[in-house]
């Protein structure tokens, strides 16, 4: 533990900051995962209401910083290539 003043705020602030990351990343990880299942069991209506929420989460993460522009890119053309899989 630091012992100067502003170092433990710093070690304070740093803590804060990755516990939002992992909660953002979290709910990107599980909103994505909802797209994959919806197309599992061969579900379009439920796989499109998922993908359209999942590309505004992604959306977000990458304005927030969270994710390169180049991530979220990649993961919305893999899902939209799952979804057009569906017959």
């Amino acid at each position: 533990m630091p012992q100067i003043q502003s170092k433990k705020k710093r070690v304070k602030t740093n803590n804060k900051a990755h516990k939002l990351m992992v909660t953002r990343k979290s709910a990107l990880k599980t909103s994505i995962k909802k797209v994959l299942t919806a197309v599992d069991a061969q579900d379009k209506e439920a796989a499109i209401a998922a993908y359209s929420e999942c590309c505004s989460k992604l959306d977000s993460a990458v304005a927030k910083g969270v994710h390169h522009k180049n991530y979220a890119s990649r993961q919305k053309s893999r899902l939209a290539k799952a979804i057009n899989s569906i017959q």
